[in-house]
């Protein structure tokens, strides 16, 4: 069953993904769309559509396709500025029931995506694990830091006269792998989650991450044949939706669910948590082995 209160925005059609990579380089459009019903049928809020390197004539065309087969509001998914203007150009938000689409993502090396906004409306997803010093974009290493990064992106949303509304807005703090995490990236993140969730100028603003991101590279079962990185993903939902997390880029075929404090995932989330340098990598290699 789906979380009450979680959107999922299915990850599949991403060019980064082998198997859709090698449906992009067949030009299996049928394929590609197939994933698109698929999801759909499964339960996604919004279905993602990243078309990698490709022209920004072939995001356009993919949009148009995809819209074809679903009438789920899509998420325009590239960090060029020329794709991103295609693909909005190309959405139609009444087959989409008058939803605004999602675009992702939006740095703060890449703010001139806003400018977009006149094209269509859309539901913006702020990249906050970036941050400008003296000019230059580098990563957050703290909670603070991340939480200023959401400050300063969601004021420059609304220069221009932009009413971009807090609703609208998607807060993506960034997730990295939690079995190499020894700089305390989960720790960052849960604790600018916090900040943000207690801001009251934020409040109504979304929150979603990279989900699929946190147990990359990790074995799928434990020796004894259970599972390992969906009930890791579940522990970090069931940890930070109190946060503000409402919405994941993931997988429908995935079985997200709210666990008690004592599953042994969210003994190892909460190990985490606690723990410095590798020794946090080591509860999570405690888990899975």
């Amino acid at each position: 069953m789906a979380i009450e209160g979680l959107r999922i925005i299915g990850e599949s059609i991403n060019d980064s993904v082998p198997s859709t990579h090698k449906l992009f380089e067949a030009n299996d459009i049928e394929g590609l769309l197939a994933l698109a019903k698929l999801q759909d049928e499964k339960g996604a809020a919004y279905i993602d559509v990243n078309v990698g390197p490709r022209s920004p004539e072939f995001m356009a065309e993919m949009v148009k396709k995809v819209q074809s087969v679903t009438a789920k509001p899509l998420s325009i998914d590239t960090p060029d500025v020329a794709t991103a203007k295609a693909g909005l150009e190309a959405y139609d938000m009444d087959r989409a029931d008058g939803a605004k689409p999602v675009l992702n993502s939006i740095s703060a090396l890449r703010v001139e995506m806003f400018d977009l906004y006149s094209i269509v409306p859309f539901c913006p997803i702020l990249l906050i694990s970036e941050q400008m010093v003296d000019g230059q974009s580098g990563p957050c290493h703290t909670a603070e830091q991340t939480y200023e990064a959401a400050k300063s992106l969601i004021a420059v949303a609304r220069e221009g006269g932009r009413a971009i509304a807090n609703e609208d807005v998607i807060f993506d703090p960034g997730i990295a792998p939690i079995g190499t995490d020894s700089e305390g990236n989960l720790k960052r993140l849960v604790a600018a989650m916090e900040m943000i969730h207690a801001d009251a100028d934020l409040a109504g603003a979304h929150a979603s991450v990279g989900l699929s991101n946190f147990t990359v590279m990790l074995p799928p079962n434990r020796a004894d044949g259970s599972r390992v990185k969906g009930p890791l993903e579940s522990a970090f939902i069931t940890k930070t939706m109190p946060l503000g997390l409402d919405t994941i880029i993931g997988s429908v075929k995935r079985k997200y669910e709210l666990l008690a404090p004592d599953h042994p995932a969210m003994v190892c989330l909460e190990d985490v948590l606690k723990a410095d340098g590798f020794d946090g990598i080591m509860h999570v290699r405690e888990f899975y082995s």
